[in-house]
């Protein structure tokens, strides 16, 4: 791989591309977090970024909001060199962590006026943006509380409207919703949509691949360091294949047998799901799956239901890094 020297620059960045990288690389001591990846991110766009534990997605992303410079490569945010012009990125983008960066003694409201005048807002002015934004993120009635005692639902969605005190042109989300439950999590997801419907370009990490799914008209996967596939969510499914096998057992202590039974029927590694008694075949031909079904139900093992069909994106992941998108596998590096 021909590596571009640090101070190396694009030579051109087209106007409907908010990110645009090529070769970027970190290292830290022998190891490679990020080894040569290549990104194109057009602007308006939600894209998701993918990978297993130590994959690099974090490393990534802190590169390209100029909280770690790059080893070798080039990059712009928004036309602004990442190396030549740091200042032009940060005033472009604005970037939420995966832990909530309040100040849990002050209220809401409080929070955001503090920002605000941060910014640069005058007194009214920074209250009406704090109270513009309570509106918009729908915590006008929780604005007169101490942070402390909101829900983790209300905390990230007041630590994203926080991050959008000046609207930027590019929002960096690593893992915005981790640790919320279904409902708050998907109240986080509207609004993300919210963003990109007004223009603002998204670059996510997420533990969640229904919520790539959901969220990402783009997704790239990352492994060890280097981008090992990038498409639509329906692209990457059909590049999996589509002979897939799913299975849901009504015993989950039959689990094993199951599995043992399929591999040894079918000839391909059994995937299994997170969460659930549920089996996942890839290559599975429809006379080969029928047969298999027959000899799981002559064997006393139960199924609940059965389908064949596309992969899921979980059963893509397993099929890309060879690891199963479980929440052990799924937590970013602190790098």
């Amino acid at each position: 791989m021909n590596q571009i020297s640090p101070t190396a620059r694009l030579s051109a960045t087209p106007a409907d591309q908010a990110i645009v990288a090529r070769g970027l690389v970190k290292a830290f001591g022998e190891l490679r977090a990020v080894d040569g990846i290549d990104l194109d991110v057009p602007r308006g766009m939600i894209f998701a970024i993918l990978g297993p534990n130590g994959a690099g997605k974090t490393t990534l992303m802190r590169m390209l909001a100029t909280l770690s410079r790059p080893d070798s490569g080039a990059a712009t945010v928004m036309g602004h060199d990442l190396l030549q012009s740091p200042d032009g990125v940060r005033a472009s983008i604005a970037m939420t962590g995966q832990f909530a960066s309040l100040d849990e003694d002050l209220t809401g409201r409080e929070n955001l006026i503090l920002l605000a005048r941060l910014w640069g807002f005058r007194g009214r002015a920074a209250k009406a943006r704090a109270d513009e934004l309570l509106a918009a993120f729908d915590l006008s009635d929780a604005a007169g509380k101490q942070v402390k005692a909101y829900s983790g639902g209300m905390r990230r969605r007041l630590d994203i409207a926080a991050s959008l005190i000046v609207t930027p042109g590019v929002l960096f989300l690593d893992e915005p919703t981790t640790g919320l439950d279904p409902k708050a999590r998907k109240d986080v997801w509207r609004m993300i949509r919210g963003l990109a419907n007004s223009g603002v370009t998204i670059l996510l990490t997420t533990q969640y691949l229904e919520e790539a799914d959901q969220l990402a008209a783009r997704i790239a996967v990352i492994d060890h360091g280097r981008k090992i596939a990038e498409g639509t969510s329906r692209e990457l499914k059909a590049a999996t294949g589509s002979g897939f096998l799913h299975v849901a057992l009504a015993d989950p202590s039959q689990l094993d047998d199951a599995a043992a039974l399929l591999e040894r029927r079918l000839g391909q590694t059994v995937q299994r799901s997170t969460e659930g008694a549920e089996l996942s075949v890839p290559g599975s031909t429809a006379r080969a799956a029928n047969e298999a079904l027959t000899e799981l139900m002559s064997s006393g093992i139960e199924i609940s239901d059965f389908s064949m069909g596309q992969p899921s994106l979980d059963e893509v992941f397993f099929a890309l890094t060879g690891q199963p998108a479980s929440e052990e596998n799924k937590k970013e590096e602190a790098a």
